[in-house]
């Protein structure tokens, strides 16, 4: 199976700041590539790059058999883009947007008006499609912009986050149309901080951080490289914590995950049974009660951590705050 993506050796610098230091990517035909990774990993820098709109420091591209540095028009006539937010013109309908994007594809008038009913009802817009874009949910708002990069049908499509700010139906309804897509023979290249959007839809996940690739393989490979089974407890009260963590953790054989809010205490385990056994019987000879109490396989999120040594809503938070220190950095320097 020959490859629809392919990057060697991406470098991009920002002055002093490395985005990418050495991407390597390969997506062969039909399949999905999750990029998996917090904000500021690069994810989007590689997004960028593969679909023209920044060109490496370093390194070469192809997409569809095409070279992203030497031919990038011939790129975009392959390639459908939708980016972390909805790009569609709020004034017009649903229509007049997938309509607009036909005629700046020159597919004609007829083609574009019958490509645009076509997807309006393929994401089920099709009630909406004669409403302002500015009445539409968000949900409805990221697949009008999901259609948008499919007016040409494209055979290479990037996501860069699209269901980022959805609400849990939103983002479900959105996998539902991505994985008909791929159904379809669509290449994909996901960008996503979601475990379980990557866990769903990917075929090979690729974790990136610091501008870096740490890890990568299908989500059973990665998951097999942590390796075993976690005792997973939640406890009624969160004072409980600190007394647990001295009872439990010489039963693991790795470091411990506590989280106060949620009130959780994680940690790799090996004796399956008879670990949670253990575990009972030492948190019952004190008297501390708890709300759940199991042993689970590791999950991606489990490998995000013994990669990078925090979890994936740390690191999105951190790379939050990060982009808010560098806003107002800049802010005081103007």
């Amino acid at each position: 199976m020959s490859d629809a993506i392919s990057a060697h050796g991406l470098v991009k610098r920002y002055g002093k700041v490395t985005a990418l230091d050495g991407v390597d990517i390969s997506v062969p035909t039909g399949t999905v590539l999750g990029l998996l990774g917090p904000n500021g990993a690069g994810k989007t820098t590689v997004v960028r790059i593969l679909s023209t709109l920044l060109r490496p420091d370093e390194g070469s591209a192809e997409v569809a058999g095409i070279d992203v540095l030497h031919d990038p028009a011939g790129v975009r006539s392959k390639i459908g883009l939708s980016g972390q937010y909805a790009a569609v013109d709020e004034y017009l309908t649903g229509y007049e947007n997938l309509d607009m994007i036909g005629r700046l594809y020159h597919l004609g008038r007829k083609a574009s008006r019958e490509r645009a009913r076509e997807l309006l009802a393929s994401f089920s817009l099709g009630d909406a499609a004669d409403r302002p874009a500015r009445t539409y949910s968000g949900g409805m708002r990221r697949r009008l912009d999901l259609a948008g990069a499919l007016v040409a049908d494209p055979p290479v499509l990037f996501l860069d986050e699209p269901t980022t700010g959805l609400d849990p139906r939103g983002r479900t309804e959105m996998w539902e149309v991505i994985q008909t897509l791929v159904a379809g023979g669509t290449t994909l290249l996901l960008t996503t901080q979601y475990l379980e959007e990557a866990d769903l839809l990917a075929d090979k996940i690729v974790v990136i951080d610091h501008g870096r690739i740490i890890a990568q393989g299908t989500s059973d490979e990665l998951k097999r490289e942590v390796g075993g089974e976690r005792l997973d407890v939640t406890f009624s009260d969160p004072k409980h914590l600190a007394a647990a963590r001295d009872l439990l953790e010489p039963l693991g054989v790795g470091p411990a995950a506590v989280d106060d809010q949620r009130r959780t205490f994680l940690i790799p385990v090996v004796g399956g049974v008879s670990v949670l056994t253990e575990a009972l019987r030492r948190l019952e000879s004190v008297g501390i009660e708890v709300d759940d109490i199991g042993l689970r396989r590791p999950t991606l999120d489990d490998v995000f951590l013994s990669l990078t040594g925090h979890d994936t809503v740390e690191a999105i938070d951190a790379g939050a705050t990060g982009s808010k220190r560098s806003r107002r950095q800049k802010e005081t320097t103007r």
